[in-house]
């Protein structure tokens, strides 16, 4: 440290302050003329002196403090290399959890970063939170807890980054999530806000497909919408969130298939998502497509299960099999 210090004072050039210190240094005793004229401007041969040395003594003091400036500088930079590396190692150990279906671990590791300000971090402990909620074992006031949790780490996510694709997408999940706690007013209230964060995220990122497939979803949650939540909603509002099934089934496509050339013209990737399997063979049972349905729920049934919400959609693929 102490090389690299000596190197970077020497490799600096001593800047002077200003014009007046110089002409301090250059005059002798005919005295300076530094600041206001009047009484005490001019000075004898021994104030002179002794200004001198005194203005020698603040160099040495303003070097030792560059040198402490340089050195916090330094140390400053060093910190903020680390503490990026650090950022960097948590996200990578977070992915490699949430690839492996680490649900728990994934959440300990993350909560230890729940007052980060890195978007990166906010965005994956949202979602984490929301996949223990979601996991059996755990019991509804925890649900609750983790659920309300993660949308207040989303929004900080958002905060951080408004240009954050995956916040926006987590955001409107859990603002989602949130509804179910709070009724069907504040539910069909909050559908527009979600609808927007979704199209956001895919602004920001138009490959991502889970986000194509969540516009799908609220497509088919307002299409299968009761006829008196229906009623709720044309008295709350004067134009309520509407839809149809067929446009639940273009969106579910346009994720499973690639064919999601309005958003940006390039493929994603097929059998990416049980859910979205699973819900192209609903979709296709509400339109009477029994043979299209029988497809897609095939394929959901024999979907590898890596998650909890893989077996769950094993499960219900395989009651709407035996139903038909």
């Amino acid at each position: 440290m102490a090389g690299v210090m000596a190197a970077l004072v020497l490799a600096r050039p001593f800047r002077r302050g200003p014009s007046c210190l110089g002409r301090l240094f250059r005059r002798g005793a005919g005295g300076a003329t530094c600041g206001p004229r009047g009484r005490g401007a001019r000075r004898g041969a021994g104030d002179s002196e002794v200004l001198q040395k005194s203005l020698r003594r603040g160099v040495v003091l303003s070097t030792g403090a560059f040198l402490v400036y340089g050195a916090h500088k330094l140390i400053s930079g060093f910190a903020e290399v680390h503490a990026s590396f650090k950022v960097e190692e948590v996200v990578e150990q977070a992915d490699y959890l949430y690839g492996s279906g680490e649900t728990e671990k994934l959440y300990r590791l993350l909560v230890q970063h729940k007052n980060s300000d890195d978007a990166e971090l906010l965005w994956r402990l949202a979602r984490a939170s929301r996949d223990l909620a979601q996991l059996s074992s755990t019991s509804a006031e925890e649900k609750k807890q983790l659920a309300y949790g993660a949308l207040e780490y989303a929004k900080k996510a958002l905060e951080k980054n408004e240009s954050n694709s995956a916040a926006h997408k987590w955001y409107g999940i859990c603002l989602s999530d949130v509804g179910d706690f709070e009724g069907i007013k504040t539910k069909i209230g909050n559908a527009f806000v979600i609808k927007e964060h979704f199209q956001k995220a895919i602004e920001l990122n138009p490959k991502d497909a889970t986000t194509i497939h969540l516009i799908g979803i609220w497509c088919y949650t307002f299409a299968e919408m009761p006829w008196y939540q229906r009623k709720i909603a044309a008295t709350l509002f004067a134009s309520p969130p509407t839809s149809t099934f067929q446009e639940a089934l273009r969106y579910f496509h346009m994720a499973e298939e690639g064919n999601a050339s309005s958003f940006s013209g390039k493929d994603t990737d097929p059998n990416f998502y049980s859910k979205n399997l699973l819900f192209l063979g609903k979709t296709y049972l509400k339109l009477n497509n029994k043979k299209m349905a029988l497809l897609w729920l095939s394929k959901a049934k024999e979907y590898p299960a890596h998650t909890e919400e893989d077996k769950q959609v094993q499960k219900e693929a395989l009651e709407l099999l035996n139903s038909m």
